[in-house]
């Protein structure tokens, strides 16, 4: 493999150039772009004025980014609120707009009903009560359910609903496992 070429540095007009393709080829919020434009910045300087022509033009909107975003893991992926703070979170929206975005989405919706959705969709096997007996598999289901974001509660009661054994379920596993029993 060869080295790769360094990459040039960029003076304001540039610098805005480039910021516009990065949000052309994916929406950021305006911290994940001002991260990415400082590795190209000729001078760190130029980088707020170029955030603050992108908010003026409607290229960058924090608010719209996260409103977008929580939707699309919402109702595409079927995450739920934990996960999807997680991921507003990462993607360095402030937590005030991520909290507010999260409330909306999540205004009305069951979240057993999403769990039992997200069963359905990602988890064939335990619809099919393939493995529902097996304690090492329901807690596996656990937290796989946890890292999806939804709550102990409402994982548990759905669950219970595809377990042979539902008596495996009357407390969440610790998160090194399930007990025996």
């Amino acid at each position: 493999m060869k080295p790769s070429k360094p990459q040039a540095k960029l003076a304001a007009d540039g610098l805005f150039d480039y910021a516009v393709r990065v949000l052309a080829n994916r929406a950021r919020s305006s911290d994940e772009l001002r991260f990415q434009l400082r590795r190209r910045a000729a001078s760190l300087s130029d980088i707020e004025p170029v955030i603050d022509r992108l908010k003026d033009l409607g290229y960058l909107n924090d608010e719209r980014f996260a409103e977008m975003y929580t939707a699309m893991r919402v109702d595409n992926d079927g995450f739920g609120r934990d996960r999807v703070l997680r991921d507003l979170r990462k993607r360095q929206v402030a937590a005030r707009l991520a909290e507010q975005a999260v409330s909306r989405a999540f205004e009305g919706r069951d979240e057993q009903e999403m769990v039992a959705v997200y069963v359905e969709r990602r988890m064939p096997s335990i619809v099919a009560g393939g493995h529902t007996g097996d304690a090492g598999k329901l807690a596996a289901a656990y937290r796989k359910l946890r890292r999806a974001g939804f709550s102990p509660g409402a994982i548990l009661t759905v669950l219970k609903r595809f377990a042979a054994r539902p008596e495996l379920l009357d407390e969440p596993p610790p998160e090194d496992g399930w007990p025996e029993g």
